[in-house]
């Protein structure tokens, strides 16, 4: 079967949901029997949001081969269970270095290098090279940002031209919109929406279909005017409601007939009902669990949730396992002391440490591990997560004073943290941490090992630092267990105290490889030792739909 293509962009304003609409169009299709991936363009000139600041940008999500992506990324693998790779995140500034490098290199014969047809050209390339794989079925491309901006306008144009190439049979185009509902009025309105269209219209393009988000249901005298005034179906008209959860998306597009619109309009081969009972169960362990609890999320950027968005649907997902709704406490590394510390916990039933880059906030990471570890509190430590552990155990447990990484002092007369070997001579920081997929040993009879149920394993990596192999024997005499090693380079991958009821640190980030349909073992391990301690000290509450 040729493979099709289906464009996604957003108009009116930013942060409509592109993301989400795209996996779960990708879930429909694939709950019919298809084989579906997604491909995000972004039009921002940094190379991959690796350098980026969690708070420009939210978290960076890493794939299976080492691609530093958009955190839409996270969500695609999470919607479709599928594996993401280099292939799956273009940005303008990768389009720009790959055609500049083969300008360098005389590829273009003496031509002059223009955005048309060369920038359109390597765009249309990197996104054919999906379909033409012969993988798939059907190709999502989501094109970040808003039509009409600026920096998005060479991929509008090659999303026009591919259309052309391919046939347009194979390619249609979903155009994401605002429909926003004026209280004071009491009605919607519908000419933001047809503005965005109209800029789309400007550029060569006309929309198949036109998601509509709106607060309120869109009634079917609405669904016709922007029928009417936009140039499509009233049933390619399709309204996209705020929902309780982002996993109920798919149902309610189901329920509106996206996937129905998709398949007629490129002529697929889906025609089956799609298979959605186990998704439909798992919304409903979300929406109606039996019990709540509250786990403390501790981290350096928790003022932007998005930091932390892999960790946070991985918890949805144990919860969902545990029959529990996880209430996460997002508590300021920066503001823990060993004063306030009991007070700024209190109440929780499980400490996560998360990841996290250079000094600020190191000191009041140390306190919560120290908090959990005395306390007997379900400790999740994640990449500096597990660091932090280690340097609070080295200190507090091994006598080893001002125990540090060198990541934040250089001088510690106890580096149990350091800089990874093959780091030392790396001088660029764009694409050069310890990323992707790497082996790992689980230790027998250790809890790790009960939730894996397996002796070898994979995780995805992001760091630079690792613990010290010189001196991590002192860590071994005082109790510290090594869980898990990467029988390749001998690396401490995960700790684990066995005097402990669930203290786990991952140098890796188990949070990357959680989906719906695989939700992330050590995380259902956390969640349930911590619905345990819940339970055992009265802090479970039953479940309020608020």
């Amino acid at each position: 079967m040729t493979t099709k293509y289906v464009f996604v962009t957003g108009g009116v304003t930013s942060s409509l949901g592109k993301g989400i609409i795209c996996a779960s169009l990708g879930r429909l299709l694939i709950a019919r029997g298809l084989k579906v991936t997604i491909i995000k363009l972004d039009p921002y000139i940094n190379v991959d949001p690796g350098t980026m600041n969690p708070y420009e940008h939210g978290e960076v999500y890493v794939t299976d081969d080492g691609a530093e992506t958009d955190l839409d990324l996270g969500h695609y693998e999470r919607f479709l269970d599928i594996a993401t790779s280099q292939q799956s995140n273009l940005t303008t500034g990768r389009v720009y270095f790959d055609v500049i490098t083969k300008e360098r290199q005389g590829a273009y014969l003496g031509k002059t290098v223009q955005v048309i047809p060369h920038i359109t050209d390597e765009i249309k390339n990197r996104v054919l090279s999906l379909g033409e794989s012969g993988k798939y079925d059907v190709v999502i491309v989501e094109i970040g940002g808003t039509v009409g901006d600026i920096e998005g306008l060479p991929y509008v144009e090659a999303m026009r031209q591919l259309r052309y190439d391919v046939g347009r049979e194979n390619a249609i185009s979903i155009h994401l919109t605002l429909v926003p509902y004026l209280k004071a009025a009491r009605e919607l309105k519908t000419k933001p929406t047809q503005h965005s269209v109209k800029t789309l219209y400007e550029i060569g393009l006309q929309p198949d279909i036109l998601v509509c988000r709106a607060e309120v249901p869109i009634e079917d005298s609405i669904r016709k005017k922007i029928a009417l005034f936009c140039n499509v179906d009233r049933e390619d008209v399709i309204a996209s409601l705020d929902a309780s959860t982002i996993y109920e998306v798919p149902l309610l597009m189901k329920e509106e007939g996206l996937d129905e619109r998709v398949i007629k309009k490129l002529g697929l081969a889906g025609g089956n009902e799609p298979e959605l009972d186990n998704w439909r169960n798992f919304v409903d362990k979300i929406i109606s669990p039996s019990h709540t609890i509250s786990i403390a999320l501790v981290g350096k950027y928790v003022e932007h949730h998005d930091s932390y968005k892999s960790i946070t649907e991985a918890i949805i997902h144990a919860g969902a396992v545990n029959d529990c709704k996880v209430d996460v406490r997002w508590i300021q590394s920066d503001d823990l002391t060993e004063k306030n510390v009991a007070k700024k916990l209190k109440g929780v039933s499980g400490i996560l440490v998360a990841p996290g880059f250079g000094g600020r906030g190191i000191e009041g990471k140390v306190e919560a591990v120290k908090y959990a570890r005395l306390n007997d509190i379900p400790f999740f430590g994640i990449c500096l997560g597990m660091q932090v552990s280690v340097i609070e155990f080295a200190r507090n447990v091994c006598g080893m004073d001002h125990a540090n990484s060198t990541e934040f002092d250089e001088n510690t007369p106890y580096p149990i943290i350091h800089l990874m070997n093959e780091q030392r001579s790396v001088t660029k920081k764009g694409g050069t941490m310890r990323l992707g997929l790497y082996n790992c040993h689980i230790k027998e009879g250790t809890k790790v090992a009960a939730a894996y149920g397996e002796p070898e394993i994979k995780e995805r990596h992001r760091h630079r630092f690792e613990v010290n192999n010189d001196i991590r024997y002192k860590l071994v005499e005082n109790g510290l267990t090594f869980a898990g090693i990467n029988p390749d380079k001998d690396l401490v991958e995960i700790i684990e105290l066995p005097s402990h009821r669930w203290f786990i640190g991952t140098q890796f980030h188990p949070e990357y490889r959680s989906t719906v349909g695989k939700p992330h073992p050590l995380f259902c391990s956390f969640v349930e030792a911590s619905k345990s301690y819940a339970d055992e000290h009265q802090l479970i509450k039953p479940f309020e739909n608020k």
